[in-house]
């Protein structure tokens, strides 16, 4: 007896590339994600204020660590913090990284021993000199030699209260006193000499 034959043709099921639908709970995480980094960056970004930048979060610590600007004193050092020091060292005290060391919470910033930190830009520095726990090695020239004792005290006093900085104001008669000490002194510092200064 012969089979009946059918007219129904045989469906092959194999999975197809991109038939499968992505789970809800993927669409969930990606959507909680993106509203997450909005609010990280409405918290942090400043509202692409050109004056916020690193090291601070925000526009009010910007302001916060300004120095006083009305002050003629403290506007003098800054004035002239921009012209000799800010090359290097860049204008908000941070340093540049293989170049010059940071301010901002310097132990030779914020030293009580004041005259170590006058010598620096009387003479410079030469060689390896530990700052913030890292060592730099380098040539800094005498760039306070041409300056007044007035000039000097108020931009060391600049930076000792500039970026969050807080210490001592450096007067005048305390740059005169330590210049005349060193007044034969033609070669620029070592660290080891500056941490013998008492």
């Amino acid at each position: 007896m012969s089979q009946p034959s059918s007219n129904k043709s045989v469906v092959s099921v194999e999975p197809q590339v991109g038939s499968a639908t992505v789970p809800i709970w993927i669409v969930m995480a990606l959507l909680i994600a993106v509203f997450a980094g909005g609010l990280y960056f409405d918290a942090k970004g400043g509202w692409f204020n050109d004056r916020v930048y690193a090291p601070y979060a925000n526009l009010k610590e910007v302001q916060l660590f300004q120095p006083v600007v009305g002050d003629d004193w403290m506007g003098l050092g800054q004035r002239k913090y921009e012209q000799v020091c800010a090359l290097c060292h860049g204008v908000d005290g941070t340093g540049k990284p293989g170049q010059a060391p940071p301010f901002v919470g310097s132990e030779w910033v914020l030293t009580d021993t004041i005259g170590r930190l006058i010598r620096i830009p009387l003479n410079g520095v030469n060689g390896p000199i530990k700052v913030k726990g890292q060592e730099w090695t380098l040539s800094m020239p005498a760039m306070g030699s041409g300056m007044t004792d007035e000039e000097l005290a108020a931009v060391l006093s600049y930076m000792r209260n500039s970026w969050g900085n807080k210490a001592s104001v450096i007067k005048p008669a305390d740059v005169k006193a330590v210049r005349s000490s060193v007044a034969a002194r033609t070669q620029q510092w070592t660290a080891d000499e500056l941490m013998k200064v008492q």
